[in-house]
């Protein structure tokens, strides 16, 4: 049985190389999520599809994410999905190439090379993002979006896709659609304090934040020391100990590899770690109509299978970090209010905020009330 195991990974990688070498790395990743690399004769058929759908494509567009295809099994970001379906939306007239795990850059820099042009469509974070798109930075206000169904109504909203998305392509990108993953947790490294579950648990907790000034106040807010650190150099920063804590959702957390240096995880729901697809604007805005259209389609259906995936990624994730010791824990109504009081996007500290980045008090009220406005998605809340 070993020496069979043993013989079909070899025959898989093997047949990987072959197709990435003669079909192309996107025929090959294709075959891989399809299962059909121990066959080489079902591999070549995936490179000969591939090799047509290019060779008959009006357009290629190159794709890049920062994650391996096969992270939507904890993270539900549809790489291969959102592929498929502008291809097909598109009559063929698309051919996507995909550039996953980081190969092209991850974080702020995916997103400056989207912004300039030098390759036509990723998937970043909004926290990423938000240095490039400044006004997307409002969803960073704690409580304001923190739970999946007011972020999913604040980015589906007319008030969002008249004045945020507006703002965005001034700055060079064309959102495709805005994918939800879960809150932000707060994650508290193995060997430090306790479960994060009250404000008082986060004083002088060094917590690795991302670039969003937004994150970095709310943080200081709650007592914590906010500690910038790279998201490639978290890791060796959290088993360091030069980090006590951080945040993304649990599925990133799983995805990225932390399950065995994590000891507590706590559900505070006040962010959301959400993320983007976009293109570069004056391409999208350089194609014809009908591919346009076939653009907008196709991201709609990727975003409605996202929003059922969700739940799903969030069980294995957790179940996975169990089997690794990770704890999880959930705020009672009085520990969800004092974090609302302590940290709430109704304080006055952010004021300035909202007036920078929404453009008046009054346009961001209106985005409170979207946010609180049921629209004709649903989404599962941790």
């Amino acid at each position: 049985m070993d020496n069979n195991k043993t013989e079909l990974l070899f025959e898989e990688r093997r047949n990987f190389l072959k197709l990435a070498a003669t079909g192309g790395f996107t025929a090959a990743i294709v075959a891989g999520a399809a299962g059909t690399l121990w066959s080489s004769e079902a591999a070549a058929q995936t490179a000969s599809e591939e090799r047509d759908r290019e060779a008959a494509a009006e357009h290629v567009m190159t794709l890049a994410t920062e994650y391996v295809i096969g992270t939507s099994r904890s993270y539900p970001m549809m790489q291969l999905d959102v592929k498929e379906n502008l291809q097909n939306a598109s009559n063929g007239k698309i051919y996507v190439k995909l550039a996953p795990g980081g190969q092209l850059g991850v974080g702020s820099a995916l997103a400056q090379k989207v912004q300039g042009a030098t390759i036509n469509a990723g998937q970043f974070s909004l926290s990423n993002f938000a240095p490039f798109a400044p006004t997307v930075d409002l969803i960073n206000m704690p409580y304001f979006c923190g739970a999946n169904q007011r972020f999913v109504n604040l980015v589906t909203s007319d008030i969002w896709k008249t004045e945020v998305n507006a703002m965005v392509e001034q700055r060079g990108f064309k959102p495709m659609f805005y994918f939800c993953i879960d809150p932000r947790v707060m994650a508290v490294r193995q060997g430090g304090s306790g479960p994060i579950m009250t404000p008082s648990d986060l004083q002088g907790v060094k917590f690795r934040v991302p670039g969003s000034q937004m994150l970095q106040q709310f943080y200081r807010m709650g007592g914590a020391n906010p500690t910038p650190v790279a998201w490639g150099e978290t890791p060796s920063a959290i088993k360091q100990g030069v980090a006590d804590a951080l945040d993304p959702s649990v599925g990133a957390l799983y995805a990225f590899g932390f399950k065995d240096i994590l000891s507590h995880v706590t559900f505070t729901q006040a962010v959301p770690d959400s993320q983007v697809y976009a293109c570069n604007v004056e391409w999208f805005n350089s194609l014809p109509a009908d591919v346009q259209e076939a653009i907008e389609w196709a991201s709609e259906m990727s975003f409605h299978q996202n929003l059922a995936k969700v739940p799903s990624a969030r069980t294995y994730a957790m179940a996975e970090m169990r089997k690794a010791g990770v704890e999880f824990h959930s705020l009672s109504d009085a520990q969800l209010a004092e974090w609302q009081e302590t940290v709430g996007y109704q304080r006055p500290e952010w004021d300035a905020f909202k007036v920078e980045l929404a453009g008046s008090m009054d346009t961001f009220e209106q985005l409170v009330e979207a946010a609180g406005t049921q629209g004709k998605y649903y989404v599962h809340d941790a």
